[in-house]
């Protein structure tokens, strides 16, 4: 497309809202391919804990940003930012109209509307100084540090977020500059894009009775095997990866600290409740058109969708 701005399609909205089923009925019929912007499906070997969509939806419409990396690799929102753009560019390349599909704000936002991040990369001889610290001195030391140097950034940090708290110092001690302002730099603006953001919603009982459902599926699929497997292939149960939702109760279970049945409630409980936050966060942004799935349904909503798309482009 050659327009002044291209065209993308955002589809957001909570966990097993029906986003992916949605994006690929629309993909399908109007070529797209599709952008994930789910902070859990970069990962490899992460499959049934993160829904992914199957191999069978991914050979029906190309997905981008899924499997890029391994569990124990940092990744960050700038990283995601940078290799979702790169994708995006070359989907246009094709002539094609991006979809980015997913449910973790904060990586949408930092792709639609192009945030800015902190110029500040990883210091690891300045974090491993921080650690030890905090290891010697406790947390409290570091954050009264934050507290001095950034009060502003220290007032919305919890003071035992020691990871969010060194990130915090090493922003501020290589930079030179606050962290609150890089964080006000990441505050949304305009999109670079032509942008259409469409957000899925239904009823709370019906969405809640849908991840109560999706849980005992995970466990069914094979989701305590793929966590053991995880374990067996030496990835540590700290790691950022393996404390994703779902991943850390199913620990806590293959080491005697929770029933089966104990770590599936509190699967289901801390799933509805990322799902509310995950509402919170998108109801924030005025250019999201919500459409409730379950009152239309997922043929009329694409279709409404795809109606769009096309009014836009027969526009440009």
């Amino acid at each position: 497309m050659q327009n002044k701005k291209d065209l993308l399609v955002a589809i957001v909205g909570p966990t097993a809202v029906g986003k992916s089923e949605v994006a690929i009925e629309i993909a399908q019929k109007i070529g797209s391919e599709i952008v994930s912007a789910d902070s859990m499906q970069i990962y490899r070997y992460m499959d049934i804990g993160t829904a992914k969509p199957t191999i069978e939806e991914r050979e029906l419409v190309p997905h981008h940003m899924i499997d890029i990396v391994y569990p124990d690799e940092e990744f960050s929102a700038a990283d995601f930012q940078k290799r979702a753009k790169s994708c995006i560019k070359s989907i246009y390349q094709n002539d094609k109209i991006p979809l980015v599909v997913g449910g973790t704000g904060f990586y949408i936002n930092a792709l639609c509307y192009d945030y800015t991040f902190s110029p500040a990369g990883k210091d690891e001889n300045l974090r491993e100084h921080l650690k030890k610290e905090a290891e010697e001195k406790g947390a409290d030391y570091l954050y009264n540090q934050l507290v001095q140097i950034d009060p502003e950034a220290a007032a919305k940090i919890h003071p035992n977020n020691l990871r969010r708290i060194i990130r915090a110092l090493e922003v501020c001690k290589t930079t030179g500059k606050p962290f609150s302002y890089y964080v006000k730099m990441t505050k949304m603006g305009k999109s670079p894009y032509d942008l259409l953001i469409f957000g899925l919603t239904m009823p709370r009982d019906e969405l809640y009775r849908r991840i109560n459902k999706r849980v005992v599926s995970m466990i069914e699929k094979g989701f305590i095997d793929e966590v053991e497997k995880l374990l067996e292939m030496g990835y540590d149960k700290n790691l950022k990866s393996m404390q994703g939702l779902g991943y850390r109760q199913v620990i806590q279970y293959l080491e005697g600290r929770l029933t089966l049945d104990e770590a599936i409630d509190l699967i289901a409980r801390d799933t509805r409740r990322y799902a509310k936050r995950q509402y919170t966060w998108f109801l924030r942004d005025q250019n999201i058109i919500w459409l409730d799935i379950l009152e239309q349904g997922k043929e009329k909503i694409a279709a409404k969708i795809i109606e769009s798309i096309e009014g836009k482009t027969r526009n440009t």
